[in-house]
């Protein structure tokens, strides 16, 4: 494959063809196989996510104007998705009323990360500033007990989960790569790696990474306890190595290393190939119903941390699995006709729907992936895609 024309040709013009609002601005991501629009509430989400793919394209792929110019249109929109008390909504109407708002900050995240890479682009101090201020929000409710209204009663079920440090280190590090407030980044990212290392969600003993565990960091026997997400923990193992990598701490790639063998481990469907979405770590019946689907986000994470780690470790093993993968998604994901891909597919890899994107999938795991690839392509390591 020809990574660069297929992210450009089938990927992101998919999107920029179809996508993008250019009446009240913004994306909509709710497109069906051929990019037809078939709903126009919009994801929060995606606006932040969207800006930081167009901003990357530009930034590592090649500087086209079209990139740049869905970018700031989306920019533009971000305002219309920010609450009174600095908060982001969930979804939004096509013209930026708010329709939902909920307890996690990922909308921040996503935005901040967004606006990072926008100012790469135009060195606009403005740009920069929202950058900080949706960050600052999001890691206000990370680090404040309290603030967010907890998932369930924390006196009565007293957990911690592995997600929010997972994103709070991806977007630390894509602040971090602006070169602004370098110590303020350089913090968070230690402090988030270290919570993921040592927390107790990376179980050698039980052989996964676990989504949740309890205050102390120990595993509790219970279904929504004993879940393992492999795409998110296939994720998290190149997060932490491309922390590594940045910070030139070891520690921080072994770590990923050891969170990529377990998720493979237990991840992989041996008889239909591609990443499963959820195991229940002690072999009993998940309790999630969408258990053995395949999702096309987990197949991304699974292709980027095995070629992270190869280039790492020049270990064979993780050449043959993401060619392996690849070859799983572009048979079952691709769309050869229309582009992108299909986001869900059955056990057997027969299509669940069609659709090309909704509230949840939209231009981010897809077009990372496939830049990461390039840029490890391009320069024999990975170095660039983090500057």
């Amino acid at each position: 494959m020809n990574l660069k024309e297929y992210l450009q040709n089938d990927v992101l013009d998919f999107w920029l063809k179809n996508g993008i609002d250019k009446e009240n601005g913004g994306i909509f991501t709710c497109l069906d196989q051929k990019g037809n629009i078939y709903g126009t509430d919009k994801s929060v989400w995606f606006q932040g996510r969207a800006l930081w793919v167009f901003c990357k394209a530009y930034n590592t792929i090649e500087q086209r104007e079209e990139y740049l110019t869905a970018a700031k249109n989306i920019y533009g929109f971000l305002p219309k998705c920010t609450d009174s008390d600095g908060r982001m909504f969930f979804t939004v109407t096509n013209d930026g009323r708010e329709l939902q708002k909920r307890r996690y900050y990922y909308s921040e995240t996503f935005a901040a990360i967004g606006c990072a890479e926008l100012y790469k682009a135009t060195k606009e101090t403005e740009v920069w500033e929202r950058a900080e201020f949706y960050f600052d929000v999001a890691y206000r409710l990370f680090t404040t007990s309290g603030l967010s209204i907890p998932k369930v009663n924390p006196e009565n079920a007293p957990f911690k989960a592995l997600a929010p440090a997972m994103i709070m280190l991806n977007t630390a590090m894509v602040l971090y790569s602006a070169g602004i407030n370098r110590e303020k980044y350089e913090k968070i990212i230690r402090d988030c790696a270290g919570e993921i290392m040592y927390g107790g969600y990376i179980n050698t003993e039980i052989g996964a990474v676990l989504e949740s565990v309890t205050i102390n960091g120990a595993f509790y026997d219970s279904p929504a306890t004993r879940v393992t997400n492999p795409g998110h923990s296939l994720e998290c193992g190149w997060f932490l190595m491309s922390a590594g990598i940045v910070l030139k701490d070891d520690s921080m790639i072994a770590a990923g290393k050891k969170v990529i063998d377990l998720a493979f481990a237990i991840g992989i469907d041996e008889q239909y190939g591609g990443v499963i979405a959820f195991r229940d770590v002690c072999g009993m019946p998940p309790v999630q119903l969408e258990w053995d689907m395949k999702l096309w986000w987990p197949q991304c994470e699974g292709i980027i941390a095995a070629k992270m780690a190869y280039n790492l470790f020049v270990d064979d093993v993780y050449r043959e699995k993401c060619e392996e993968l690849m070859r799983y998604v572009c048979n079952n994901f691709a769309d050869a006709e229309n582009g992108e891909w299909y986001g869900y597919l059955h056990y057997d890899n027969t299509p669940s729907t069609t659709l090309k994107g909704n509230i949840f999938k939209g231009p981010f795991h897809l077009p990372r992936m496939l830049m990461l690839l390039y840029v490890m392509e391009r320069d024999g390591k990975v170095d660039a895609f983090f500057e």
